[in-house]
């Protein structure tokens, strides 16, 4: 396997409650979920494709029966299983040390619990990283994070997330770090390792448009396949050409979502892209990782980092502040 044609998929098995919850609404609280729905239809697609992949999974829901047999039905399809927090709070910046390791801990024993290997990689929800969360993870002996996403769209994205919800001050206070600052653009696109004093980690971060660092996961690209699915696509083969031009090894980011419509999850119906329909989303996700397939070696973001931190395989470093 070639490390600089290597790319890798994944999935953020976000629920419906843990969207009402950023989005304020306290029915959350009831734990609505679509994974019923979801799950086999990730299992399917990815089946069809001949593709594995790694899914991040809820610790709360991991701790129940739906969730319990998903994480189970994914490993037993081979698909790794990361770790995405406990209570999916989008704010862990916000976090003190004792909080932050109940998120992983917690949802790390409720992964082993339903019957998938111990997880080496962890995603934070909302792309909420911090140094801590970095150390802690050294010290819990994980072998990589995917939290990063470099842009600098996400005050924007705070913006109009205030703007379309009715959140409390309470609540907007907590949402105040949400999906980062400007300085994130600053993050490099290439995987690097993180060295503390306890050791090191390997941030895989997920991509972003070259050099104009704005998104293509799977949900802003379903957002552009809502305007225009031909610039949609036009705006991918893009965002590809350029990666390969610039040897970026693409982390694709996909949710649920993005594979659903309000009729099969009608509480997210305020989501972006819920009014296209599902059969619609799958086909054009499907042509997403055929894309990828065509121009990368595509896997999970396990084998991603394991081949890119693999010996003989330059790889940047830099200290955790």
């Amino acid at each position: 396997m070639n490390s600089t044609t290597l790319a890798s998929v994944s999935v953020d098995l976000d629920n419906v409650w843990s969207y009402l919850k950023t989005h304020g609404d306290p029915e959350w609280e009831a734990r609505p979920s679509y994974l019923h729905v979801a799950v086999p239809r990730i299992v399917e697609l990815f089946g069809e494709l001949n593709q594995s992949t790694t899914v991040f999974v809820i610790g709360a829901d991991a701790a129940r029966d739906d969730g319990a047999e998903a994480v189970s039905l994914f490993a037993r399809c081979g698909h790794e299983v990361g770790n995405h927090s406990y209570e999916h709070e989008p704010w862990l910046q916000r976090y003190d040390a004792q909080r932050l390791a109940a998120e992983v801990d917690r949802t790390h024993e409720a992964i082993v619990a339903a019957g998938a290997p111990a997880p080496v990689g962890f995603r934070a929800p909302g792309y909420s990283h911090t140094p801590e969360l970095f150390r802690l993870l050294i010290a819990r002996g994980y072998q990589y994070d995917a939290s990063v996403l470099p842009t600098w769209i996400g005050p924007l994205a705070r913006y109009q997330h205030f703007r379309s919800t009715e959140l409390s001050d309470e609540q907007r206070e907590d949402r105040a770090d949400l999906f980062g600052g400007f300085g994130q653009a600053r993050w490099s696109l290439h995987p690097q390792r993180l060295r503390a004093a306890g050791g090191q980690i390997v941030e895989l971060p997920v991509t972003t448009f070259p050099v104009a660092r704005v998104p293509m996961h799977g949900s802003y690209l379903i957002q552009l396949y809502s305007i225009s699915p031909r610039l949609a696509r036009g705006y991918f083969r893009a965002a590809v050409r350029l990666c390969r031009a610039r040897g970026v090894g693409m982390s694709m980011l996909i949710h649920p979502t993005d594979i659903l419509d309000r009729r099969d999850a009608p509480a997210m119906e305020f989501f972006p892209g819920m009014g296209v329909a599902a059969s619609d989303k799958a086909a054009f996700i499907t042509w997403v990782v055929q894309t990828m397939q065509a121009n990368f070696d595509v896997v999970g973001t396990g084998d991603h980092v394991a081949a890119m931190s693999a010996p003989g395989v330059p790889l940047a470093s830099a200290e955790i502040g």
